[in-house]
């Protein structure tokens, strides 16, 4: 037995060259890794689409005021991020406050999934008859059926009396979804159209402005109430 413990075969020189090769290997790898994820990610963001399909990246808006509180991504669930948070809904998408006000109503409530596939499906029929990106006809939608006057009760004297009154943006585009809500419940309820078809004729009708369309038609009667009281 000698008196040293080292291997013969093994030099110091071999062990730093290894050691030399494996430092480079790890600083290769984690360059590759900080220059390429960047990137990747950024080509991804600007990829996306909703649904899969439609972009969302040339939205035009026609409506100012109402500009700040339509947004648009391509995400139609957010998993209820911003549901504990006062006016935060400002920034959760117009297709997705779509979806959530859909389920309110008995049939859907709960089943986001489902409500999802219907706005999904809708969105295939206003591409179909329009030839048109389908959120671009939502948002159009939305600003042509958003009121811009209502009326409050006050009471004087302990009689009620109307008063008109300007309505808030964000109350506009709230109110505007729930008159395209209500329009689909009511076309399609316990009829042989589907949620589906209802949804994407409301959407179409309000894009035109067609006064035919319940959307539309709701947003003129609150006008027109507005109008006599002042």
């Amino acid at each position: 037995m000698s008196g040293s413990d080292t291997d013969p075969d093994i030099t110091d020189s071999d062990s730093d060259v290894d050691v030399d090769v494996i430092a480079d290997e790890d600083e290769s790898i984690e360059t590759e890794t900080e220059t390429e994820t960047p990137e990747k990610t950024d080509t991804a963001s600007a990829n996306a689409k909703l649904f899969g399909e439609w972009d969302v990246s040339e939205i035009e808006y026609e409506d100012p005021s109402t500009q700040r509180y339509i947004t648009v991504t391509p995400i139609a669930h957010t998993m209820g991020r911003h549901a504990a948070k006062q006016f935060e809904k400002s920034k959760i998408s117009v297709v997705e406050r779509l979806i959530n006000r859909l389920m309110q109503t008995e049939d859907n409530t709960g089943h986001k999934q489902k409500t999802m596939n219907i706005v999904e499906d809708a969105f295939d029929i206003i591409y179909n008859r329009t030839e048109e990106n389908p959120v671009q006809v939502l948002v159009r939608g939305v600003e042509n059926a958003a009121p811009r006057e209502e009326t409050v009760r006050l009471k004087y004297g302990g009689i009620s009396v109307p008063q008109a009154v300007d309505v808030a943006p964000q109350r506009r585009v709230d109110q505007a979804l729930k008159f395209i809500a209500d329009g689909t419940q009511r076309g399609s309820y316990k009829s042989a159209r589907s949620a589906a078809d209802s949804l994407a004729q409301v959407i179409i009708g309000a894009a035109n402005y067609d006064v035919q369309s319940y959307a539309v038609g709701q947003k003129e009667e609150s006008e027109r109430v507005a109008e006599a009281a002042r």
